[in-house]
């Protein structure tokens, strides 16, 4: 199969040609028909991730057909459409058990503990406990939005996040899945406040749904973003979400809120690039709630997916861009770079 590879953290990725994947048992192989470009891709090229063995192969959040099944699997055959969390769960360890399959135990990710989706096949372990059957109404395109981070968003606002229709919601950085949580809270009923530093990221906002836009780089440092988010909420954000990843949005994100107000972060910080230094002074005196939010289990995407085909929430819309698997390597390797705003899909065949 052809597949983007790289042989070395932060060379060049390169479209080879490769040995296609064997179903392992109890897995399958799904040919990939639209997979996501993501940042967290990015952090993996350059190596922050201690999971990734090389040479390796990209890509996490992808949409396709089954084509085949290993031993033991019961519910899937060749020819399903479907889709699978980025978190792929073992099923069997504790945090599994108690429904929580996105903290597995003993999880595997494609694009990280193994090869990943930038290919024209890809291999997802424990088929029966993590993919997800997609309803004939959804397209690949859409449904390889919901991968990671849509669902990733979903889970973030509505779940970890628990937003309630009226609420102030504010999300640092509106990237894929900052611009999937502006459309989520909006489509809660809350008034959404939505924070990027470029401007076609803040139109997208404001066509979602966003209440009110701010340009963080004409605001200065997190403290002016805090500032500018708690003026427009009349005291600050019920919830507050950092979509980035960055000391800067992290801070920005928590002193954006008002008493007793929730911070859910999504966007990755890296160990390797340094821990944020937390005003944990704000979170004693307001009382505030700090949680992560890592992706969504396959059990829980019935909700999303009946929001998604009654018209509720249209991942299709944050598709802005979408290239051939030959223009991968070039994407990946722009992606510290200005966002374009929304969300890069690689079509492989």
């Amino acid at each position: 199969m052809r597949a983007v590879i790289f042989d070395e953290f932060g060379a060049r990725p390169e479209v080879r040609d490769v040995p296609d994947p064997a179903p392992p048992p109890g897995g399958a192989i799904v040919r990939v028909e639209a997979t996501g470009l993501c940042r967290s891709d990015w952090h993996g090229w350059q190596g922050h991730d201690p999971d990734i063995r090389l040479p390796h192969v990209p890509g996490h959040e992808f949409s396709g057909v089954v084509a085949a099944v290993g031993a033991d699997v019961g519910g899937w055959r060749p020819g399903d459409r479907v889709t699978a969390p980025f978190v792929c769960a073992c099923g069997q360890c504790p945090a599994c058990l108690a429904g929580d399959q996105q903290v597995c135990e003993r999880q595997t990710q494609p694009g990280f503990t193994h090869w990943g989706s930038f290919a024209e096949y890809v291999a997802v372990r424990n088929a029966d406990v993590n993919l997800v059957r997609l309803p004939d109404e959804l397209d690949h395109p859409a449904a390889a939005a919901l991968g990671c981070r849509f669902a990733t968003a979903f889970r973030a606002v509505v779940g970890q996040g628990r937003v309630a229709a009226g609420e102030w919601v504010a999300v640092q950085g509106c990237g894929g899945v900052g611009l999937s949580a502006v459309m989520i809270a909006a489509a809660c009923g809350a008034q959404v406040v939505a924070v990027d530093v470029a401007p076609g990221a803040l139109e997208l906002a404001r066509s979602l749904g966003a209440t009110v836009c701010l340009d963080g780089s004409a605001l200065g440092g997190p403290e002016a973003v805090a500032a500018a988010v708690r003026e427009a909420t009349g005291g600050g954000a019920h919830l507050s979400l950092d979509a980035l990843g960055s000391s800067a949005t992290c801070t920005a994100s928590i002193e954006s809120l008002r008493r007793r107000g929730r911070h859910v972060q999504v966007g990755l910080l890296p160990a390797a690039q340094g821990r944020p230094a937390l005003p944990m002074d704000l979170v004693i005196a307001f009382e505030l709630e700090l949680r992560g939010s890592h992706g969504m289990a396959a059990h829980a995407y019935p909700e999303l997916l009946r929001l998604v085909t009654a018209g509720v929430l249209r991942p299709a819309e944050l598709v802005t861009r979408t290239i051939a698997l030959a223009e991968a390597p070039d994407a990946l390797s722009s992606m510290d770079g200005p966002a374009l705003g929304g969300m890069c899909l690689i079509q492989p065949r």
